[in-house]
Protein backbone atom coordinates (compact mmCIF):
# COMPACT_ATOMS: atom_id res chain seq x y z
CA UNK A 1 0.00 0.00 0.00
CA UNK A 2 1.40 3.17 -1.03
CA UNK A 3 0.78 6.92 1.19
CA UNK A 4 -0.70 8.26 -1.63
CA UNK A 5 -3.28 5.60 -2.15
CA UNK A 6 -4.48 5.95 1.51
CA UNK A 7 -8.06 6.61 2.58
CA UNK A 8 -8.85 6.97 5.62
CA UNK A 9 -11.49 6.40 8.21
CA UNK A 10 -11.57 7.08 11.70
CA UNK A 11 -13.81 5.96 14.46
CA UNK A 12 -15.14 7.95 17.13
CA UNK A 13 -15.50 11.60 16.51
CA UNK A 14 -15.36 13.37 20.25
CA UNK A 15 -12.29 15.14 21.77
CA UNK A 16 -9.47 13.25 19.82
CA UNK A 17 -11.06 11.69 16.86
CA UNK A 18 -12.91 14.70 15.59
CA UNK A 19 -9.95 16.62 15.20
CA UNK A 20 -7.61 14.54 13.73
CA UNK A 21 -10.09 13.29 10.98
CA UNK A 22 -10.65 17.09 10.22
CA UNK A 23 -6.66 16.89 9.68
CA UNK A 24 -6.63 13.75 7.60
CA UNK A 25 -8.99 15.09 5.60
CA UNK A 26 -6.76 18.08 4.40
CA UNK A 27 -4.08 15.76 2.66
CA UNK A 28 -6.05 12.44 2.35
CA UNK A 29 -9.80 10.87 1.27
CA UNK A 30 -11.27 10.84 5.34
CA UNK A 31 -14.43 9.90 6.52
CA UNK A 32 -15.43 10.21 10.23
CA UNK A 33 -17.62 7.15 11.74
CA UNK A 34 -19.49 7.38 14.99
CA UNK A 35 -22.48 5.99 17.05
CA UNK A 36 -24.25 9.38 17.87
CA UNK A 37 -26.36 9.99 15.10
CA UNK A 38 -26.85 13.74 16.98
CA UNK A 39 -23.29 14.09 17.02
CA UNK A 40 -22.91 13.46 13.26
CA UNK A 41 -25.77 15.63 12.65
CA UNK A 42 -24.34 18.22 14.12
CA UNK A 43 -20.95 18.14 12.82
CA UNK A 44 -22.25 17.62 9.21
CA UNK A 45 -24.20 20.98 10.02
CA UNK A 46 -20.76 22.60 10.58
CA UNK A 47 -20.53 22.94 14.46
CA UNK A 48 -18.57 20.86 16.87
CA UNK A 49 -19.89 21.32 20.36
CA UNK A 50 -16.77 20.42 21.77
CA UNK A 51 -14.61 23.00 20.65
CA UNK A 52 -11.99 21.54 19.60
CA UNK A 53 -12.58 21.97 16.01
CA UNK A 54 -13.80 25.70 14.66
CA UNK A 55 -17.06 26.00 12.72
CA UNK A 56 -14.69 27.56 10.05
CA UNK A 57 -12.49 24.33 10.02
CA UNK A 58 -15.18 21.89 9.98
CA UNK A 59 -17.29 23.55 8.09
CA UNK A 60 -14.25 24.40 5.09
CA UNK A 61 -13.21 20.12 5.56
CA UNK A 62 -16.83 19.42 4.65
CA UNK A 63 -17.15 21.31 1.98
CA UNK A 64 -13.81 19.71 0.44
CA UNK A 65 -15.07 16.54 1.16
CA UNK A 66 -14.92 15.61 4.74
CA UNK A 67 -17.81 13.25 5.52
CA UNK A 68 -19.39 12.17 8.68
CA UNK A 69 -21.35 9.51 9.31
CA UNK A 70 -23.09 6.69 11.58
CA UNK A 71 -23.47 4.24 8.17
CA UNK A 72 -21.03 1.43 8.13
CA UNK A 73 -21.15 1.02 4.35
CA UNK A 74 -19.50 4.72 4.40
CA UNK A 75 -16.47 3.44 5.55
CA UNK A 76 -16.41 0.07 3.91
CA UNK A 77 -13.97 1.05 1.20
CA UNK A 78 -11.51 2.90 3.18
CA UNK A 79 -7.80 1.06 4.00
CA UNK A 80 -6.85 2.82 6.93
CA UNK A 81 -8.75 2.62 9.75
CA UNK A 82 -8.18 5.10 13.12
CA UNK A 83 -9.58 4.21 16.66
CA UNK A 84 -9.91 6.94 18.68
CA UNK A 85 -12.69 5.75 21.17
CA UNK A 86 -12.44 6.28 25.26
CA UNK A 87 -11.22 4.23 27.61
CA UNK A 88 -13.02 4.65 30.68
CA UNK A 89 -12.96 2.87 34.07
CA UNK A 90 -15.46 1.73 35.78
CA UNK A 91 -16.86 2.54 39.83
CA UNK A 92 -13.91 0.82 40.85
CA UNK A 93 -11.62 1.76 38.89
CA UNK A 94 -10.88 -1.12 36.98
CA UNK A 95 -10.18 -0.76 32.91
CA UNK A 96 -13.25 -0.52 31.17
CA UNK A 97 -12.73 -2.10 27.52
CA UNK A 98 -16.31 -2.60 25.98
CA UNK A 99 -16.01 0.84 24.24
CA UNK A 100 -12.45 -0.64 22.59
CA UNK A 101 -13.90 -4.28 21.85
CA UNK A 102 -17.17 -2.38 20.39
CA UNK A 103 -14.81 -0.09 18.21
CA UNK A 104 -13.07 -3.08 16.99
CA UNK A 105 -16.35 -4.84 15.93
CA UNK A 106 -16.96 -1.98 13.60
CA UNK A 107 -13.43 -2.32 11.68
CA UNK A 108 -13.67 -5.94 11.49
CA UNK A 109 -16.99 -5.41 9.36
CA UNK A 110 -16.08 -3.49 7.15
CA UNK A 111 -11.65 -4.47 6.73
CA UNK A 112 -10.62 -5.88 4.08
CA UNK A 113 -7.18 -7.78 3.12
CA UNK A 114 -4.23 -5.45 3.19
CA UNK A 115 -6.28 -2.73 5.35
CA UNK A 116 -4.28 -1.27 8.43
CA UNK A 117 -6.01 -0.44 11.51
CA UNK A 118 -4.46 1.81 13.61
CA UNK A 119 -5.37 2.34 18.11
CA UNK A 120 -5.18 5.90 19.50
CA UNK A 121 -7.15 5.22 22.26
CA UNK A 122 -4.96 5.58 26.08
CA UNK A 123 -4.20 1.50 26.85
CA UNK A 124 -1.77 -0.50 28.93
CA UNK A 125 0.42 -2.20 27.18
CA UNK A 126 -0.49 -5.08 25.32
CA UNK A 127 -4.59 -4.23 24.90
CA UNK A 128 -4.07 -3.50 21.34
CA UNK A 129 -2.28 -7.06 20.08
CA UNK A 130 -3.99 -8.89 23.20
CA UNK A 131 -7.87 -7.24 23.40
CA UNK A 132 -8.80 -5.49 20.21
CA UNK A 133 -6.90 -7.58 17.32
CA UNK A 134 -8.62 -10.81 18.34
CA UNK A 135 -12.15 -8.90 18.09
CA UNK A 136 -11.38 -7.72 14.75
CA UNK A 137 -9.70 -10.85 13.36
CA UNK A 138 -13.14 -13.35 14.55
CA UNK A 139 -15.57 -10.40 13.07
CA UNK A 140 -13.91 -10.07 10.00
CA UNK A 141 -12.19 -14.01 9.70
CA UNK A 142 -9.26 -12.34 8.15
CA UNK A 143 -5.13 -13.10 9.86
CA UNK A 144 -3.65 -10.26 12.01
CA UNK A 145 -0.53 -9.69 9.95
CA UNK A 146 -1.14 -11.79 6.75
CA UNK A 147 -4.24 -10.63 6.00
CA UNK A 148 -4.29 -7.22 7.60
CA UNK A 149 -1.95 -4.99 9.68
CA UNK A 150 -2.08 -2.53 12.56
CA UNK A 151 -0.01 -0.02 14.40
CA UNK A 152 -0.60 2.11 17.60
CA UNK A 153 -0.31 6.10 17.88
CA UNK A 154 -1.70 7.49 20.70
CA UNK A 155 -3.41 10.32 20.92
CA UNK A 156 -2.08 13.84 22.80
CA UNK A 157 -4.88 16.01 22.23
CA UNK A 158 -5.23 18.57 25.34
CA UNK A 159 -8.82 19.87 25.48
CA UNK A 160 -8.79 23.79 25.49
CA UNK A 161 -5.80 23.96 24.39
CA UNK A 162 -5.36 26.43 21.44
CA UNK A 163 -1.78 26.37 21.61
CA UNK A 164 -0.79 22.75 21.24
CA UNK A 165 -3.56 21.95 18.28
CA UNK A 166 -3.25 18.73 16.96
CA UNK A 167 -1.49 19.72 13.81
CA UNK A 168 1.52 20.70 16.14
CA UNK A 169 1.66 17.56 18.05
CA UNK A 170 4.96 15.20 17.89
CA UNK A 171 2.79 12.13 17.70
CA UNK A 172 4.53 8.39 18.71
CA UNK A 173 3.42 5.84 15.61
CA UNK A 174 4.40 2.08 15.56
CA UNK A 175 3.44 -0.56 13.35
CA UNK A 176 2.89 -4.55 13.87
CA UNK A 177 5.59 -5.14 10.98
CA UNK A 178 8.84 -3.09 10.34
CA UNK A 179 7.16 -2.00 6.78
CA UNK A 180 3.82 -1.05 8.39
CA UNK A 181 5.42 0.76 11.04
CA UNK A 182 7.15 2.99 8.09
CA UNK A 183 3.76 3.44 6.65
CA UNK A 184 2.00 4.84 9.35
CA UNK A 185 4.56 6.98 10.29
CA UNK A 186 4.74 8.35 7.20
CA UNK A 187 0.99 8.99 7.17
CA UNK A 188 0.77 11.07 10.49
CA UNK A 189 3.87 12.93 8.95
CA UNK A 190 1.99 13.98 6.25
CA UNK A 191 0.04 16.04 7.94
CA UNK A 192 1.89 16.68 11.47
CA UNK A 193 3.97 20.12 11.28
CA UNK A 194 6.44 18.46 13.75
CA UNK A 195 6.22 15.12 12.81
CA UNK A 196 6.79 11.78 14.70
CA UNK A 197 8.79 9.75 16.84
CA UNK A 198 8.58 6.12 15.63
CA UNK A 199 8.24 3.56 18.63
CA UNK A 200 9.90 0.31 17.92
CA UNK A 201 6.98 -2.09 18.69
CA UNK A 202 3.69 -1.32 19.40
CA UNK A 203 3.76 -2.53 23.27
CA UNK A 204 6.30 0.19 23.69
CA UNK A 205 3.93 2.96 22.05
CA UNK A 206 1.10 2.23 24.22
CA UNK A 207 3.33 2.18 27.28
CA UNK A 208 4.69 5.27 26.60
CA UNK A 209 1.24 7.24 26.55
CA UNK A 210 0.33 5.76 29.47
CA UNK A 211 3.51 7.08 31.57
CA UNK A 212 3.30 10.04 30.26
CA UNK A 213 -0.27 10.79 32.17
CA UNK A 214 0.82 8.70 35.25
CA UNK A 215 4.10 10.73 35.77
CA UNK A 216 1.97 14.17 35.58
CA UNK A 217 -0.30 12.52 38.19
CA UNK A 218 2.47 11.92 40.44
CA UNK A 219 3.93 15.18 40.54
CA UNK A 220 0.69 17.50 41.17
CA UNK A 221 0.34 14.34 43.46
CA UNK A 222 3.46 15.69 45.40
CA UNK A 223 2.48 19.30 44.90
CA UNK A 224 -0.97 18.58 46.25
CA UNK A 225 0.62 16.90 49.29
CA UNK A 226 2.99 19.84 49.85
CA UNK A 227 0.22 22.04 49.84
CA UNK A 228 -1.65 20.29 52.59
CA UNK A 229 1.56 20.41 54.77
CA UNK A 230 1.94 24.45 54.34
CA UNK A 231 -1.63 25.11 54.79
CA UNK A 232 -1.72 23.17 57.93
CA UNK A 233 1.71 25.51 58.45
CA UNK A 234 -0.09 29.06 57.53
CA UNK A 235 2.62 29.13 54.90
CA UNK A 236 0.93 30.15 50.99
CA UNK A 237 2.09 26.93 48.68
CA UNK A 238 2.28 29.30 45.56
CA UNK A 239 4.61 31.08 47.34
CA UNK A 240 7.11 28.32 48.22
CA UNK A 241 6.52 27.25 45.06
CA UNK A 242 7.96 30.20 43.50
CA UNK A 243 10.57 30.62 45.33
CA UNK A 244 11.50 27.03 44.66
CA UNK A 245 11.28 27.51 41.15
CA UNK A 246 13.96 30.07 41.49
CA UNK A 247 16.55 26.76 40.70
CA UNK A 248 17.44 26.34 37.07
CA UNK A 249 15.81 22.41 37.32
CA UNK A 250 12.95 22.30 39.61
CA UNK A 251 10.00 21.30 37.37
CA UNK A 252 7.00 24.25 38.09
CA UNK A 253 3.68 22.77 38.69
CA UNK A 254 0.78 23.51 41.01
CA UNK A 255 -1.47 22.10 43.54
CA UNK A 256 -5.27 21.28 42.36
CA UNK A 257 -8.07 18.84 41.12
CA UNK A 258 -6.96 16.18 39.12
CA UNK A 259 -10.25 15.30 36.96
CA UNK A 260 -10.56 15.01 32.99
CA UNK A 261 -10.13 12.01 30.52
CA UNK A 262 -6.53 11.15 31.05
CA UNK A 263 -4.60 11.86 34.09
CA UNK A 264 -7.27 10.88 36.75
CA UNK A 265 -8.20 7.73 34.35
CA UNK A 266 -5.01 6.00 32.55
CA UNK A 267 -2.82 5.63 35.22
CA UNK A 268 -5.12 2.90 36.91
CA UNK A 269 -4.99 0.81 33.32
CA UNK A 270 -1.10 0.56 34.24
CA UNK A 271 -1.75 -0.18 38.05
CA UNK A 272 -4.51 -3.17 37.02
CA UNK A 273 -1.65 -4.57 34.59
CA UNK A 274 1.40 -4.32 37.04
CA UNK A 275 -0.44 -5.67 39.52
CA UNK A 276 -1.39 -8.74 36.87
CA UNK A 277 2.45 -9.16 36.83
CA UNK A 278 2.92 -9.27 40.51
CA UNK A 279 3.51 -5.94 40.63
CA UNK A 280 2.09 -3.30 42.91
CA UNK A 281 2.64 0.03 41.86
CA UNK A 282 3.11 2.09 45.49
CA UNK A 283 3.79 5.18 44.30
CA UNK A 284 1.40 5.59 41.47
CA UNK A 285 -1.71 4.18 43.57
CA UNK A 286 -1.05 6.25 46.68
CA UNK A 287 -1.00 9.10 43.75
CA UNK A 288 -4.33 8.39 42.85
CA UNK A 289 -5.87 8.28 46.33
CA UNK A 290 -3.92 11.45 47.35
CA UNK A 291 -5.73 13.24 44.08
CA UNK A 292 -9.02 11.58 44.23
CA UNK A 293 -9.13 13.49 47.69
CA UNK A 294 -8.58 16.97 46.75
CA UNK A 295 -12.22 18.18 46.33
CA UNK A 296 -13.26 17.03 49.81
CA UNK A 297 -10.34 18.62 51.16
CA UNK A 298 -11.00 22.03 49.59
CA UNK A 299 -14.74 21.35 50.96
CA UNK A 300 -13.10 21.09 54.04
CA UNK A 301 -10.97 24.02 54.26
CA UNK A 302 -13.86 26.27 53.25
CA UNK A 303 -15.78 25.12 56.25
CA UNK A 304 -13.39 25.64 58.36
CA UNK A 305 -12.41 29.10 56.98
CA UNK A 306 -16.80 30.18 57.20
CA UNK A 307 -16.49 28.65 60.95
CA UNK A 308 -13.58 30.83 61.85
CA UNK A 309 -15.15 33.85 60.67
CA UNK A 310 -18.67 33.16 62.01
CA UNK A 311 -20.59 32.23 58.81
CA UNK A 312 -23.27 29.64 59.77
CA UNK A 313 -22.15 26.47 58.15
CA UNK A 314 -25.74 24.63 57.84
CA UNK A 315 -28.12 26.03 55.24
CA UNK A 316 -25.45 28.62 53.70
CA UNK A 317 -25.64 30.00 50.77
CA UNK A 318 -22.35 28.78 48.64
CA UNK A 319 -20.99 29.94 44.84
CA UNK A 320 -18.82 27.29 43.11
CA UNK A 321 -17.72 28.91 40.34
CA UNK A 322 -16.87 26.32 37.36
CA UNK A 323 -17.74 22.92 36.99
CA UNK A 324 -15.83 22.09 34.52
CA UNK A 325 -12.23 20.15 34.68
CA UNK A 326 -10.24 22.77 33.55
CA UNK A 327 -10.90 26.04 32.43
CA UNK A 328 -11.90 27.50 29.27
CA UNK A 329 -13.48 24.26 28.16
CA UNK A 330 -16.94 22.68 28.13
CA UNK A 331 -15.34 19.42 28.73
CA UNK A 332 -16.76 18.19 32.12
CA UNK A 333 -15.45 14.46 31.99
CA UNK A 334 -14.75 13.05 35.54
CA UNK A 335 -14.52 16.29 36.93
CA UNK A 336 -13.43 16.31 40.90
CA UNK A 337 -15.65 19.73 41.35
CA UNK A 338 -18.70 17.38 42.02
CA UNK A 339 -16.46 15.99 44.93
CA UNK A 340 -16.29 19.70 46.38
CA UNK A 341 -20.19 19.59 45.89
CA UNK A 342 -20.90 16.74 47.14
CA UNK A 343 -19.25 17.25 50.51
CA UNK A 344 -20.48 20.55 50.86
CA UNK A 345 -24.27 19.43 50.10
CA UNK A 346 -23.89 17.71 53.33
CA UNK A 347 -24.36 20.27 54.75
CA UNK A 348 -26.52 23.07 52.59
CA UNK A 349 -28.47 22.74 49.69
CA UNK A 350 -28.19 25.80 48.78
CA UNK A 351 -25.60 25.47 46.76
CA UNK A 352 -25.39 27.52 43.05
CA UNK A 353 -22.59 26.01 40.56
CA UNK A 354 -21.90 28.64 37.96
CA UNK A 355 -19.83 27.97 34.47
CA UNK A 356 -20.62 29.71 31.78
CA UNK A 357 -18.27 27.25 29.48
CA UNK A 358 -20.46 24.17 30.47
CA UNK A 359 -23.43 22.21 28.97
CA UNK A 360 -26.05 22.38 31.90
CA UNK A 361 -28.11 19.66 30.09
CA UNK A 362 -24.95 17.57 30.65
CA UNK A 363 -23.72 17.95 33.50
CA UNK A 364 -27.66 17.77 35.14
CA UNK A 365 -27.52 13.97 33.17
CA UNK A 366 -23.93 13.32 34.30
CA UNK A 367 -23.84 14.55 37.49
CA UNK A 368 -27.70 15.43 38.54
CA UNK A 369 -25.88 19.09 39.46
CA UNK A 370 -28.74 21.91 38.70
CA UNK A 371 -25.34 24.40 37.28
CA UNK A 372 -26.46 27.35 35.51
CA UNK A 373 -25.10 29.55 32.93
CA UNK A 374 -25.42 32.78 33.59
CA UNK A 375 -25.23 34.39 37.07
CA UNK A 376 -27.94 34.63 39.17
CA UNK A 377 -28.18 38.44 40.42
CA UNK A 378 -28.48 40.14 43.52
CA UNK A 379 -28.21 37.11 45.19
CA UNK A 380 -25.43 37.12 48.00
CA UNK A 381 -23.17 34.41 49.28
CA UNK A 382 -21.71 33.01 52.56
CA UNK A 383 -18.67 31.45 50.87
CA UNK A 384 -17.22 31.37 47.16
CA UNK A 385 -15.32 28.76 45.86
CA UNK A 386 -13.41 29.70 42.57
CA UNK A 387 -12.84 25.88 41.30
CA UNK A 388 -11.70 26.20 37.90
CA UNK A 389 -9.92 29.30 36.16
CA UNK A 390 -12.50 30.24 33.17
CA UNK A 391 -11.75 33.60 31.70
CA UNK A 392 -15.08 35.12 32.48
CA UNK A 393 -14.35 34.72 36.10
CA UNK A 394 -11.40 37.78 36.33
CA UNK A 395 -13.13 41.16 36.04
CA UNK A 396 -15.67 40.37 38.75
CA UNK A 397 -15.29 41.43 42.21
CA UNK A 398 -16.62 38.46 44.16
CA UNK A 399 -16.22 40.08 47.33
CA UNK A 400 -19.18 42.37 46.58
CA UNK A 401 -21.35 39.25 46.52
CA UNK A 402 -20.28 37.77 50.03
CA UNK A 403 -22.32 38.16 53.03
CA UNK A 404 -21.04 40.21 55.46
CA UNK A 405 -18.41 36.82 57.50
CA UNK A 406 -18.11 35.37 53.46
CA UNK A 407 -15.46 33.91 52.73
CA UNK A 408 -13.49 33.17 48.83
CA UNK A 409 -11.72 30.23 48.84
CA UNK A 410 -9.48 29.72 45.01
CA UNK A 411 -8.83 26.62 43.97
CA UNK A 412 -6.82 27.63 41.16
CA UNK A 413 -4.28 30.45 42.66
CA UNK A 414 -6.49 32.94 39.58
CA UNK A 415 -8.10 35.52 41.61
CA UNK A 416 -6.45 38.44 43.49
CA UNK A 417 -4.86 37.27 46.58
CA UNK A 418 -6.12 40.68 48.33
CA UNK A 419 -9.69 39.82 48.08
CA UNK A 420 -9.55 35.76 48.99
CA UNK A 421 -9.63 34.03 52.77
CA UNK A 422 -7.82 31.07 51.21
CA UNK A 423 -6.25 29.13 48.42
CA UNK A 424 -4.79 25.79 47.29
Amino acid sequence: MKVENIKIAVIGLGYVGLPLARLFSTKFKTVGFDMNQGRVDALMAGHDATLEVSDELLQSAIKNGFLCTTNLEDIRDCNFYVVAVPTPVDVNNRPDLKPLWGASETVGKVISKGDIVVYESTVYPGVTEEECLPVVEKISGLTFNKDFFAGYSPERINPGDKEHTVEKIKKVTSGSTPEIADLVDNVYNAVLINGTHKAPSIKVAEASKIIENSQRDVNIAFMNELAKIFNAMGIDTRDVIDAAASKWNFIKLNPGLVGGHCISVDPYYLIQKAQVYGVLPRIMSAARRLNDGMGDYVANQTIKMMNKKGALVKDSNILILGITFKENCPDVRNTKVVDIYSTLSEYTSNITVFDPWANVDRVKKEYGIDAVASLPKDKKYDAIILAVSHKQFADTNWREKLNENGVIYDVKGFLNRNIVDGRL
